[in-house]
Protein backbone atom coordinates (compact mmCIF):
# COMPACT_ATOMS: atom_id res chain seq x y z
CA UNK A 1 0.00 0.00 0.00
CA UNK A 2 1.46 3.41 -0.96
CA UNK A 3 2.26 5.81 1.64
CA UNK A 4 0.78 8.87 2.77
CA UNK A 5 4.01 10.68 1.70
CA UNK A 6 4.20 9.17 -1.58
CA UNK A 7 0.61 9.95 -2.65
CA UNK A 8 1.33 13.49 -1.95
CA UNK A 9 4.27 13.37 -3.98
CA UNK A 10 2.10 11.99 -6.88
CA UNK A 11 -0.42 14.94 -6.59
CA UNK A 12 1.86 17.17 -6.62
CA UNK A 13 3.65 15.86 -9.72
CA UNK A 14 0.34 15.66 -11.11
CA UNK A 15 -0.61 19.51 -9.97
CA UNK A 16 3.10 20.73 -11.47
CA UNK A 17 2.45 18.72 -14.82
CA UNK A 18 -1.36 19.78 -15.00
CA UNK A 19 0.01 23.48 -14.12
CA UNK A 20 2.48 23.10 -17.10
CA UNK A 21 0.03 21.84 -19.60
CA UNK A 22 -2.87 24.51 -19.06
CA UNK A 23 0.22 27.72 -19.80
CA UNK A 24 -0.64 30.03 -21.94
CA UNK A 25 3.35 30.14 -23.09
CA UNK A 26 5.52 27.41 -22.54
CA UNK A 27 7.89 27.93 -19.58
CA UNK A 28 11.44 29.09 -20.08
CA UNK A 29 14.25 26.49 -19.76
CA UNK A 30 17.00 29.36 -19.48
CA UNK A 31 17.58 32.96 -17.95
CA UNK A 32 16.25 34.24 -21.17
CA UNK A 33 15.35 33.59 -25.15
CA UNK A 34 15.60 36.69 -27.26
CA UNK A 35 13.89 36.10 -29.99
CA UNK A 36 15.39 36.04 -33.46
CA UNK A 37 13.28 37.22 -36.06
CA UNK A 38 15.46 36.32 -38.79
CA UNK A 39 15.71 33.21 -38.55
CA UNK A 40 14.21 30.57 -40.95
CA UNK A 41 13.39 27.91 -38.51
CA UNK A 42 9.89 28.12 -37.91
CA UNK A 43 8.54 26.58 -34.27
CA UNK A 44 6.02 27.74 -31.61
CA UNK A 45 6.98 31.50 -31.00
CA UNK A 46 10.93 32.51 -31.69
CA UNK A 47 14.39 30.79 -32.03
CA UNK A 48 16.58 31.82 -29.51
CA UNK A 49 18.88 34.69 -30.29
CA UNK A 50 22.97 33.37 -30.07
CA UNK A 51 23.11 34.86 -26.25
CA UNK A 52 26.49 35.87 -26.95
CA UNK A 53 24.90 38.43 -29.18
CA UNK A 54 22.27 39.13 -26.91
CA UNK A 55 22.98 42.95 -25.51
CA UNK A 56 20.44 45.41 -22.97
CA UNK A 57 18.46 46.50 -26.05
CA UNK A 58 16.90 43.46 -26.58
CA UNK A 59 14.96 44.09 -23.56
CA UNK A 60 13.95 47.95 -24.09
CA UNK A 61 11.61 49.61 -25.89
CA UNK A 62 11.27 53.21 -26.03
CA UNK A 63 7.45 53.04 -26.35
CA UNK A 64 6.31 56.37 -24.93
CA UNK A 65 3.63 54.89 -23.26
CA UNK A 66 3.02 58.00 -20.85
CA UNK A 67 2.03 59.98 -23.82
CA UNK A 68 -1.69 59.99 -25.10
CA UNK A 69 -2.62 58.29 -28.69
CA UNK A 70 -4.98 59.29 -31.25
CA UNK A 71 -8.28 56.73 -30.61
CA UNK A 72 -10.01 55.02 -33.81
CA UNK A 73 -13.80 55.77 -35.02
CA UNK A 74 -14.89 53.42 -32.11
CA UNK A 75 -13.18 55.75 -29.84
CA UNK A 76 -10.06 53.96 -28.67
CA UNK A 77 -6.47 53.16 -29.36
CA UNK A 78 -4.60 50.13 -28.02
CA UNK A 79 -0.64 50.49 -27.84
CA UNK A 80 0.71 46.80 -27.36
CA UNK A 81 4.33 46.22 -26.57
CA UNK A 82 4.67 42.32 -27.08
CA UNK A 83 7.66 39.64 -28.26
CA UNK A 84 7.19 41.53 -31.77
CA UNK A 85 8.61 44.89 -30.06
CA UNK A 86 10.85 43.71 -27.34
CA UNK A 87 12.03 39.99 -28.28
CA UNK A 88 13.48 39.81 -24.82
CA UNK A 89 9.63 39.06 -24.24
CA UNK A 90 10.02 35.83 -26.00
CA UNK A 91 8.88 32.74 -23.72
CA UNK A 92 8.50 34.71 -20.85
CA UNK A 93 4.48 34.77 -21.15
CA UNK A 94 3.63 38.36 -20.76
CA UNK A 95 3.01 41.58 -22.26
CA UNK A 96 1.69 45.30 -21.68
CA UNK A 97 -0.65 47.56 -23.05
CA UNK A 98 -1.49 51.40 -22.61
CA UNK A 99 -5.17 51.69 -23.59
CA UNK A 100 -6.97 55.50 -24.31
CA UNK A 101 -10.19 55.73 -24.68
CA UNK A 102 -12.09 59.24 -26.08
CA UNK A 103 -15.12 60.48 -24.40
CA UNK A 104 -17.70 57.65 -24.77
CA UNK A 105 -15.32 55.93 -26.23
CA UNK A 106 -15.09 52.02 -26.11
CA UNK A 107 -12.68 48.78 -26.89
CA UNK A 108 -15.41 46.80 -28.34
CA UNK A 109 -15.79 43.63 -27.39
CA UNK A 110 -13.07 40.94 -27.91
CA UNK A 111 -11.33 37.77 -26.82
CA UNK A 112 -7.69 36.69 -26.74
CA UNK A 113 -7.51 33.34 -27.07
CA UNK A 114 -3.95 33.17 -25.07
CA UNK A 115 -3.90 35.11 -22.25
CA UNK A 116 -5.52 36.60 -19.13
CA UNK A 117 -5.83 40.03 -18.68
CA UNK A 118 -5.28 42.29 -15.45
CA UNK A 119 -6.33 45.95 -16.15
CA UNK A 120 -5.54 49.07 -13.91
CA UNK A 121 -7.22 52.46 -14.75
CA UNK A 122 -5.36 55.41 -14.55
CA UNK A 123 -7.18 58.21 -15.44
CA UNK A 124 -10.67 58.63 -15.57
CA UNK A 125 -13.69 55.91 -15.13
CA UNK A 126 -14.55 52.83 -17.33
CA UNK A 127 -17.42 50.48 -17.91
CA UNK A 128 -15.65 47.12 -17.96
CA UNK A 129 -17.10 43.35 -18.46
CA UNK A 130 -16.87 39.86 -19.56
CA UNK A 131 -19.22 37.61 -20.75
CA UNK A 132 -18.94 33.55 -19.59
CA UNK A 133 -18.49 30.92 -22.00
CA UNK A 134 -21.61 28.28 -22.63
CA UNK A 135 -21.40 26.44 -19.91
CA UNK A 136 -24.45 24.75 -18.00
CA UNK A 137 -27.18 27.15 -16.18
CA UNK A 138 -27.35 29.50 -14.44
CA UNK A 139 -23.66 30.34 -15.19
CA UNK A 140 -24.52 30.46 -19.27
CA UNK A 141 -23.10 33.77 -21.10
CA UNK A 142 -23.77 35.35 -17.71
CA UNK A 143 -22.20 38.92 -17.89
CA UNK A 144 -19.56 40.07 -14.79
CA UNK A 145 -19.05 43.85 -15.02
CA UNK A 146 -18.04 46.54 -13.19
CA UNK A 147 -18.00 50.18 -13.32
CA UNK A 148 -13.66 51.15 -12.27
CA UNK A 149 -12.49 54.38 -10.99
CA UNK A 150 -8.56 55.58 -11.25
CA UNK A 151 -6.26 53.27 -9.57
CA UNK A 152 -9.18 50.63 -10.08
CA UNK A 153 -7.66 47.24 -11.12
CA UNK A 154 -10.24 44.24 -13.08
CA UNK A 155 -9.40 40.98 -14.53
CA UNK A 156 -10.58 39.05 -17.93
CA UNK A 157 -10.02 35.77 -17.84
CA UNK A 158 -8.49 34.12 -20.64
CA UNK A 159 -10.28 33.11 -23.82
CA UNK A 160 -13.37 35.29 -22.35
CA UNK A 161 -15.44 37.83 -24.68
CA UNK A 162 -15.05 41.38 -22.62
CA UNK A 163 -14.70 45.50 -23.66
CA UNK A 164 -14.35 48.69 -21.94
CA UNK A 165 -16.32 51.90 -22.43
CA UNK A 166 -15.48 54.64 -20.93
CA UNK A 167 -18.76 56.56 -20.02
CA UNK A 168 -17.85 60.40 -19.56
CA UNK A 169 -18.86 62.13 -22.48
CA UNK A 170 -16.79 64.89 -21.61
CA UNK A 171 -13.16 63.40 -20.26
CA UNK A 172 -10.94 60.49 -21.69
CA UNK A 173 -9.58 57.51 -19.72
CA UNK A 174 -6.49 56.11 -19.81
CA UNK A 175 -5.41 52.16 -18.78
CA UNK A 176 -2.85 49.88 -18.55
CA UNK A 177 -3.23 46.36 -19.30
CA UNK A 178 -0.94 43.07 -18.57
CA UNK A 179 -1.61 39.99 -20.29
CA UNK A 180 -0.34 36.43 -19.87
CA UNK A 181 1.54 35.80 -23.42
CA UNK A 182 4.21 37.55 -25.01
CA UNK A 183 1.78 37.30 -27.93
CA UNK A 184 -1.91 37.51 -26.92
CA UNK A 185 -3.74 37.96 -30.09
CA UNK A 186 -7.34 39.77 -29.92
CA UNK A 187 -10.62 38.59 -31.83
CA UNK A 188 -12.51 41.87 -31.85
CA UNK A 189 -16.01 39.84 -32.46
CA UNK A 190 -18.05 42.57 -34.86
CA UNK A 191 -15.06 42.61 -36.82
CA UNK A 192 -14.38 38.57 -37.14
CA UNK A 193 -18.28 38.23 -37.49
CA UNK A 194 -19.18 40.93 -40.20
CA UNK A 195 -16.08 41.43 -41.52
CA UNK A 196 -13.98 38.11 -42.73
CA UNK A 197 -12.47 37.72 -45.69
CA UNK A 198 -14.28 36.32 -47.64
CA UNK A 199 -17.58 37.02 -45.75
CA UNK A 200 -19.47 34.39 -43.58
CA UNK A 201 -22.63 33.45 -45.79
CA UNK A 202 -25.43 35.88 -45.29
CA UNK A 203 -27.79 32.89 -44.63
CA UNK A 204 -25.40 31.23 -41.88
CA UNK A 205 -25.31 34.85 -39.97
CA UNK A 206 -28.85 35.66 -40.68
CA UNK A 207 -29.86 32.22 -38.98
CA UNK A 208 -27.30 32.53 -36.42
CA UNK A 209 -28.36 36.02 -35.59
CA UNK A 210 -32.49 35.26 -36.06
CA UNK A 211 -32.44 38.90 -37.83
CA UNK A 212 -33.40 39.49 -42.09
CA UNK A 213 -30.44 38.78 -44.27
CA UNK A 214 -30.50 42.46 -45.52
CA UNK A 215 -30.12 43.33 -42.03
CA UNK A 216 -26.55 41.57 -42.21
CA UNK A 217 -26.01 42.51 -45.57
CA UNK A 218 -25.96 46.02 -44.24
CA UNK A 219 -23.68 44.95 -41.67
CA UNK A 220 -20.63 43.49 -43.17
CA UNK A 221 -20.85 46.65 -45.96
CA UNK A 222 -18.89 48.38 -43.42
Amino acid sequence: MATSSSILLLAALLALVSWQAIASDPGPLQDFCVADMHSPVSVNGFVCKNPMEVNADDFFKAANLDKPRVTNKVGSNVTLINVMQIAGLNTLGISIARIDYAPLGQNPPHTHPRATEILTVLEGTLYVGFVTSNQPAPNRNKLLSKVLNKGDVFVFPVGLIHFQFNPNPHQPAVAIAALSSQNPGAITIANAVFGSDPPISDDVLAKAFQVEKNTIDYLQSF
